[in-house]
């Protein structure tokens, strides 16, 4: 699925749909339509929240390189 929505603006339509789906009141056909667009959603989402966290758990030192980030480290 391409997505040219934000990651916000695509969370709002999962949430929407979420809520359609928990009232029940669509049609069967709609609510399987609502569950698949959900369903991709969902994984741009997550894709979205992966990519982020691998960004955010490594960190560059004073040397310009790339290391894990260990939050621990360094604490007593």
């Amino acid at each position: 699925m391409e997505n040219k929505q934000t990651f916000a603006e695509s969370m709002a339509e999962l949430e929407e749909i979420v809520r359609k789906l928990e009232l029940g009141d669509v049609p069967l056909e709609e609510a399987i339509d609502l569950y698949k667009k959900g369903m991709e959603l969902s994984h741009y989402c997550h894709q979205k929240l992966s990519n982020a966290e691998n960004q955010l758990i490594s960190i560059v030192n004073d040397q310009g390189e790339k290391q894990p980030f260990e939050p621990l480290k360094g604490e007593d």
